[in-house]
């Protein structure tokens, strides 16, 4: 059985749409541990450039704010849930459009962005037992986590996955567009200079194309028991 007292290190990749966010939810949830979303901070920032009209590709811009402290981003817990803060104002529920998200890819690219919210993000693994997702958290965030998970699925069902989720909440939208959108989020994201995604060479590799949401958190249940049982 895991041992609750030792401290349990998570990390999950994998690219927009794959089921990140509400698979490791649930799979901190199981073990009783927080999860931090990474891609929420990193939205934050989006968000910052899109309220102050920031041009997405001007790095310098970034990390000019960033280096004034203009831009202050933090994590916070409440009820077993996260809320993300700008600047001091709880922007929790603004995070999700499609807008922000896009924002959120471009300025990822910039050195200066990532190394300001890794070195929270690792600050935060050294004082709590974690699960934390993101685009490079195997790779970089988390280079020494005992679990280490690459999460994916075709890039049809993550578009569809999204559709649907719009479509729920009310929002107008077009698969088509949606299934474009995502696939050049997948090439920006593979491709940018620093911290690309791609899976750890330690990571197991976990596709969830064609399974349930139930059979998806059981095989993940199942490489995190495995590898604290036989510590």
């Amino acid at each position: 059985m895991m041992d609750k007292k030792q401290l349990i290190s998570i990390a999950v990749d994998g690219p927009v749409g794959a089921g990140k966010s509400t698979l490791c939810d649930a799979l901190a949830e199981k073990l009783d541990i927080l999860h931090l979303d990474t891609g929420a901070m990193y939205r934050a920032i989006g968000l910052y450039a899109i309220e102050n009209k920031l041009p997405l590709d001007d790095e310098a811009v970034f990390e000019q704010a960033i280096g004034k402290r203009d831009i202050a981003v933090s994590v916070d817990y409440r009820d077993g849930a996260q809320l993300t803060y700008l600047n001091g104002r709880d922007v929790s529920q603004e995070l999700r459009g499609e807008q922000v998200g896009a924002a959120a890819s471009a300025v990822s690219r910039f050195p200066a962005v990532r190394k300001y919210l890794v070195a929270q993000q690792q600050q935060l693994a050294k004082e709590r037992s974690l699960l934390i997702d993101g685009r490079d958290i195997g790779t970089v965030v988390l280079k020494d986590a005992k679990v280490k998970m690459f999460l994916t699925a075709s890039p049809e069902e993550r578009a569809m996955r999204r559709y649907r989720q719009l479509i729920n909440a009310g929002k107008t939208s077009d698969y088509q567009t949606v299934l474009e959108d995502l696939k050049a989020r997948d090439y920006q994201d593979a491709n940018r200079a620093t911290d690309p995604l791609r899976p750890a060479e330690d990571a197991i590799i976990v596709d969830t194309s064609g399974q349930s949401f139930e059979e998806s958190l059981e095989e993940m249940l199942e490489i995190v028991k495995k590898a604290y049982d036989q510590s």
